[in-house]
């Protein structure tokens, strides 16, 4: 609800493994009678208010992406993704691979088919894929595989790479 209530309206969510979670996690995001959200329309994401229509918006408006970083969340991608209020799926890779027993190494070769293999099933679903991915030229195929949404660095590796480009002259 606070998330929701500042004025978030795209919200990802980890570790959503299976469909009834990401139903609560729909519902969560979402005014009665499409979710369980606490109503008040006196919030900043209701512009104090101001905004006459917010709550007959805000359902709209939410957005739900839920992270698919585990095996048992993999086996239920379809499932996740067939969950209306569910608008897009993004797979985090480092949880991912400590799912599958290699901690630390999201480029293992099993690690890697399990991702392509989301990705695919993501992409059949019709629903837009996500991942994170630091290798440029991975980014790139997985692009081409069909993902929409990449992230290709964090805020806080670029606060680093900042910091050492500063100290290096």
């Amino acid at each position: 609800d606070r998330l929701m209530d500042v004025g978030a309206q795209n919200i990802l969510v980890p570790m959503i493994d299976t469909a009834e979670q990401a139903e609560a996690a729909a519902a969560a995001l979402r005014f009665p009678p499409e979710g369980t959200r606490g109503v008040a329309a006196s919030t900043r994401a209701a512009d104090y208010g101001r905004a006459p229509n917010y709550l007959t918006s805000a359902n709209e408006q939410a957005c739900l992406i839920a992270q698919i970083e585990t095996l048992v969340a993999v086996e239920n991608i379809e499932a996740i993704a067939a969950v209306d209020g569910v608008n897009a799926l993004f797979i985090g890779p480092s949880d991912l691979s400590a799912s599958a027993g290699h901690l630390g190494n999201p480029s293992a070769p099993m690690v890697e088919s399990v991702i392509e293999n989301a990705i695919r099933r993501i992409v059949a679903t019709g629903k837009p894929c996500g991942i994170f991915c630091f290798d440029p030229q991975k980014a790139n195929t997985y692009i081409e595989m069909g993902v929409r949404l990449v992230a290709v660095a964090s805020d806080v590796s670029l606060l680093v790479a900042g910091a050492r480009l500063i100290q290096s002259k």
